[in-house]
């Protein structure tokens, strides 16, 4: 499954890259997140709860960013399990553009699934993919807009 989208987020490209490096912010922004501990500035490790159709699990899982391109590019790359219920994995690039007032980000995402998730049908995985993504968008774009460094 791939997503891609972009969001205009108004404030200047150096927030929004400070913001998308703090635990605190993506914590509040990924849906059902419980706890988001980083390691290091490349290692992160997540626990969060989330209910695809009928299914509901509890995910542990790593992320791993790669910041070579920073503060214009950087991917990540994470898996998680959540037990009976299947697990994923997959990754995203993300860009940041500067324009006057504020940044657009855009991004590209793949994910794989399997377990009992991967059973539930492509539809519903890829619909709620969408509205989980959105609904991180939408809190980040706020948080990200009224950071101050």
């Amino acid at each position: 499954m791939e997503l891609n989208d972009k969001i205009f987020i108004a404030a200047p490209m150096a927030q929004v890259y400070e913001a998308l490096n703090d635990p605190e912010v993506l914590k509040a922004c990924i849906p059902g997140c419980e706890e988001l501990i980083k390691h290091s500035n490349t290692e992160l490790e997540a626990k969060v709860v989330s209910k695809v159709g009928p299914v509901k699990a509890k995910f542990t899982g790593n992320v791993t960013l790669d910041q070579s391109g920073a503060p214009d590019q950087f991917s990540l790359t994470g898996k998680g399990n959540g037990g009976a219920a299947g697990f994923a994995r997959g990754g995203a690039d993300v860009t940041l553009t500067e324009h006057d007032d504020g940044t657009m980000l855009t991004y590209t995402a793949k994910a794989e699934i399997g377990g009992k998730l991967a059973q539930l049908g492509s539809r519903l995985i890829v619909g709620t993919a969408k509205k989980l993504a959105s609904k991180f968008f939408v809190k980040f774009s706020e948080l990200a807009g009224t950071t101050v460094s």
